[in-house]
């Protein structure tokens, strides 16, 4: 049946035009508006339109047709705009104070209605048709439109056949609507851009190296977490719950990368709250079983978010300080967009078992003269996201790992993912502040990217995995830590002395000789949880023209496994990779296991004795090597 003549039927007397509706509103009332590209953009004209309204407040999560009329003093006197997110469309509004701003974590919107903390007087929103039995869809705003309707004591719908009928917890019947407005018009789209794909490239292929198999993902807010996702496309079984889908989640979702196959809490089923996009996203989420929509309050809630298994949180930020501290909805004093999603899915991600969170943002703004990566954030801003609850922060320079890490740890590792024409500014900034030593080496300041092709895993035989990987300067603590685990004979043999300490000045040393190509060192680390037990070291550097001196030390507990050969093979490779043609060693004659590794890798190896007791060993590679990784 038609949906009109369904209305005319059985809904007579709510059957009105957008004047008589609006016409039950008074001043000074209290309006909430459907979100984003849900919002009833019909009710929101007829609304403006209407003189005699004035002292309205409007009460919105995100807005676009209200972007039309602020900068319209008429309006602006009439009409007080509260966001709880502030869309791009309104930002320059804001930053005039022509527009509120109600820092408030989604999860608890609703609370805030229901609470009457916030108390609403009238709620306009927009619908589906309703079915045979008289069911509306909120369509692609069941966020907190829901709470808003039920906590209004005047509901007032426009019905358009182009809104989507989506599933899940997202029906409304018309006895609890009050007036229907029939009008069909397109929904708002909302298609994510950003400027510099080859920063989205780096930044994608590192994220890509942390979500695993079937990992179940949330994309914040923002354009850069959605326009990561197609480098997640040779990922297997994903799942999604997240606040919010957008046309980036299309292609995993057609490609069946997307098959929410392995989630632990409703699976089969792509869990969402809000949807902004195109209309092929609107036509791709319209009646299909495969999405379940519930409200805020249910989907951003940090314990259910927590019953996902291995939960990954995708979200921005404006900057981070070197403590931590994430700034995601101020640039300074001007609000810039709004706490949203990011603080729930970072608490529920660190709750699911094997879950995290990523921070996702390029290293520079303003065409790369400001570092986002700051000292302190800058002054006005808010600290949207603790230091106490962000794990990893990842930028087209890398990957900064800060959960459980101290101030010295994470000062290395965020400068290490910074801009290299910042680094040393941010060193200086962390000694002023006492962060780290005063003699702390800045890391290089060379583009690191190429050192993503130096990793690799090596399965033991009991299927146990050992993963390598280039040491790095925010290393030195877990360093420190496999020095002092190994035994006193294994350090003489590698050292040639009977070191007692492994201090600062020692790895200092050691960090000012590594390019991560004449000279480098490669870790060996087992995962246990989130902890990674270092259980072998390889390096090997510059020696004598076009041969690199090599050594290695394993862990004695996992010696005679295979992975000292493993780590020397791999040392080869990327030995190769710069115009090394063979390896150099020196060790003391009675270390066995050193020589035999050698010579069983290398049998043409050449062996001399020099007069310190020592045995000099060299040999050429042979032509032809599997690359690293």
């Amino acid at each position: 049946m038609d949906p009109l003549q369904w209305c005319q039927d059985n809904c007579q007397l709510k059957l009105v035009t957008a004047e008589e509706a609006i016409a039950q509103l008074k001043p000074g009332s209290r309006v909430f508006l459907g979100t984003g590209c849900g919002e009833p953009q019909h009710l929101i004209r007829a609304m403006v339109a209407e003189t005699r309204l004035l002292d309205i407040l409007v009460y919105q999560m995100l807005s676009a047709t209200f972007a039309d009329y602020v900068d319209d003093p008429d309006v602006a006197r009439r009409f007080l705009l509260k966001l709880f997110f502030i869309s791009q469309r309104m930002r320059r509004a804001a930053f005039e104070g022509k527009i509120d701003y109600i820092p408030a974590y989604l999860s608890q919107i609703p609370r805030l209605f229901a609470s009457r903390a916030i108390g609403l007087d009238a709620a306009l929103i927009q619908v589906s048709p309703p079915d045979r039995h008289g069911y509306c869809s909120l369509g692609v705003s069941v966020d907190i439109t829901r709470a808003g309707m039920e906590n209004a004591p005047l509901v007032i719908a426009q019905v358009n056949p182009r809104m989507p009928r989506t599933l899940g917890d997202s029906f409304v019947h018309v006895d609890q609507i009050d007036y229907l407005v029939y009008h069909e018009e397109p929904l708002v789209e909302a298609l994510m851009e950003f400027k510099d794909p080859e920063i989205i490239r780096r930044i994608g292929l590192y994220i890509s190296k942390v979500v695993e198999d079937g990992a179940t993902l949330q994309i914040g807010f923002g354009h850069l977490p959605n326009t990561i996702l197609p480098y997640l496309g040779e990922k297997n079984d994903l799942g999604v719950h997240t606040q919010l889908i957008t046309d980036g989640l299309l292609p995993l979702l057609t490609s069946k990368v997307i098959t929410n196959r392995r989630k632990t809490l409703l699976p089969g089923r792509t869990v969402a709250s809000l949807c902004m996009g195109s209309q092929r996203l609107y036509d791709f989420v319209d009646d299909n079983p495969a999405f379940y929509f519930r409200s805020s309050e249910f989907v951003n809630d940090p314990t259910v978010i927590a019953r996902n298994d291995r939960l990954i949180s995708i979200s921005s930020a404006l900057e981070v300080d070197l403590t931590g501290q994430i700034c995601s909805d101020s640039m300074g004093h001007l609000f810039y967009s709004g706490i949203g999603d990011q603080v729930d899915f970072l608490r529920g991600s660190a709750m699911s078992r094997g879950g995290f969170s990523i921070i996702a943002l390029p290293s520079t703004a303003r065409g790369g003269t400001v570092s986002r990566i700051v000292p302190t954030l800058s002054t006005g801003a808010g600290v949207a996201t603790t230091r106490g609850d962000v794990n990893f922060v990842i930028t087209e320079y890398g990957v900064a790992d800060l959960r459980g890490k101290s101030i010295f740890q994470r000062v290395l590792e965020l400068t290490q993912i910074a801009h290299p024409a910042f680094r040393d500014q941010l060193m200086e900034a962390a000694k002023q502040r006492r962060y780290i030593f005063p003699d702390q080496m800045p890391p290089t300041r060379q583009d690191l990217i190429f050192i993503e092709r130096y990793k690799t895993t090596f399965a033991l035989a009991d299927g146990t995995t050992v993963y390598f990987r280039p040491l790095m300067p925010s290393d030195e603590e877990e360093y420190r830590k496999f020095f002092y685990s190994l035994q006193e004979q294994t350090i003489y043999l590698r050292f040639f002395r009977r070191l007692k300490l492994f201090s600062h000045e020692v790895v200092q040393k050691h960090w000012s000789e590594m390019d991560y190509r004449k000279n480098i060192s490669i870790v060996g680390y087992l995962r246990q949880g989130e902890y990674r037990q270092f259980v072998a070291v390889g390096s090997y550097g510059e020696s004598l023209g076009d041969l690199a001196e090599v050594a290695c030390v394993v862990a004695e507990r996992h010696q005679r496994r295979g992975i000292g050969d493993f780590l020397l093979g791999f040392l080869e490779s990327i030995a190769r990779e710069n115009a090394y043609v063979g390896f150099t060693a020196t060790v003391l004659q009675e270390n066995d296991g050193m020589t035999q590794l050698f010579k069983s890798r290398y049998p043409h190896a050449r062996a001399t004795r020099n007069g310190a007791g020592e045995l000099e060993l060299s040999a050429l590679f042979i032509p032809a090597a599997e690359p690293p990784g």
